[in-house]
């Protein structure tokens, strides 16, 4: 790697120590890509507490609703060869989704979340998550709360069958085999990148903890009205959920499992070549990172800003976050991607996570900076 980056990934480790030697965090890692060449790939502590298994640059990590970047980038992917337009209405290719006026509900209605489609059945049960035929024929069968683009509602669970069913209908293949074809496969990270994660990968996974997602879990659904409409009690985005090896398996495309390095390459790849690989064009790249709603939000009622199927935050950046402290983010403008997963999943615990982030587009902010205004 880089050695202008020394300094970089030595501030990191000491972060990632401090971390794991304070009993903060079992296992961490913190990746970042400049110019789709790796710049961090910093790891520390374990896998596997009940094991010892070390955490290693490669292990995966179910990273909860990170994993929609991986999803909206399979998306762009197959739009970029022509095979899907984000205006394109879901019935043209999934015709019983037309029911109960849904006909007119695009691409570009779920990537944003205004399908107006957040919501299950309040006795779905993980099981049910396993059945990719009944999941998709419940949303088929649903009736929206308003009509598309009239509202932000965060579609926790429903985004990813409403997308994988569309990519399935179009390709006639599950949404995990195109992103290992068309994304992970071209860019080497096959076993680090994976929204259903094959039989034979499951050990190799690191084990999930609860430090307080659960708790937070509780009190969402206590607190906020339509919670337990977008995420039902027995299938909350917690560590229960990320822990089953049956719905792990399954395709559920709004969540995935990733290494930080794996995650990070593949965002680089969105921005540009990574040793020859590149996703999107850089028209496609302005398109898809660009805010397109910006509202007060349905679920958890703060002003949110999405583009086409990742968040769009306030420092240039745009990607996904997970529940419990998992993340991948890249910044056009400086070229740079930024991932970071943990297996101790909290919540009111400062988002270490986020710090390790700022922490990384900082450092490199500054530095090209003083290249720039440098003699």
């Amino acid at each position: 790697m880089d050695s202008r980056w020394d300094g970089l990934r030595a501030e990191v480790r000491a972060a990632l120590d401090d971390l794991v030697t304070s009993g903060r965090e079992a296992g961490v890692q913190v990746a970042a890509y400049l110019d789709g060449a790796p710049i961090v790939e910093e790891q520390a502590g374990l896998a596997d507490t009940a094991t010892g298994r070390p955490m290693t640059a490669d292990t995966p990590v179910h990273a909860v609703s990170t994993g929609k970047g991986l999803t909206a980038t399979v998306v762009h992917v197959l739009a970029e060869q022509g095979r899907l337009d984000e205006d394109l209405p879901l019935a043209r290719v999934w015709p019983e989704f037309a029911r109960h006026g849904k006909d007119g509900i695009t691409l570009r209605h779920v990537l944003t979340h205004t399908a107006g489609l957040p919501a299950l059945p309040a006795d779905v049960t993980p099981a049910d998550f396993t059945d990719w035929s009944r999941m998709c024929d419940l949303l088929a069968d649903a009736t929206p709360l308003w009509a598309p683009g009239e509202r932000l509602a965060y579609h926790a669970w429903t985004w990813g069958w409403l997308l994988g069913e569309v990519v399935r209908r179009v390709t006639g293949r599950p949404v995990s085999q195109v992103l290992a074809e068309e994304v992970a496969g071209p860019l080497g990270v096959t076993r680090e990148l994976f929204l259903g994660v094959p039989d034979a990968e499951l050990p190799r996974l690191a084990r999930l903890e609860d430090a307080g997602l659960s708790a937070l879990m509780t009190w969402a659904g206590a607190h906020l009205p339509h919670f337990d409409a977008v995420a039902p009690p027995a299938v909350r985005p917690d560590t229960t959920t990320g822990s089953d090896p049956d719905v792990l398996r399954a395709d559920v495309p709004s969540v995935g499992t990733m290494s930080a390095r794996a995650v990070a390459r593949m965002y680089a790849a969105l921005l540009g070549p990574v040793d020859g690989v590149r996703l999107i064009s850089a028209e496609r790249l302005r398109a898809v990172s660009a805010p397109a709603v910006r509202a007060q939000e349905w679920v958890f009622r703060q002003e949110s800003t999405f583009g086409l199927g990742y968040a769009v935050d306030d420092d240039g950046s745009f990607g996904t976050a997970g529940s419990g402290g998992s993340l991948a983010f890249a910044y056009p403008e400086l070229g740079l991607t930024v991932a970071a997963v943990r297996n101790r999943l909290g919540a009111g615990d400062g988002d270490p996570m986020e710090r390790l982030r700022a922490l990384v587009r900082d450092r490199v902010a500054e530095t090209l900076s003083g290249a720039q205004t440098g003699p």
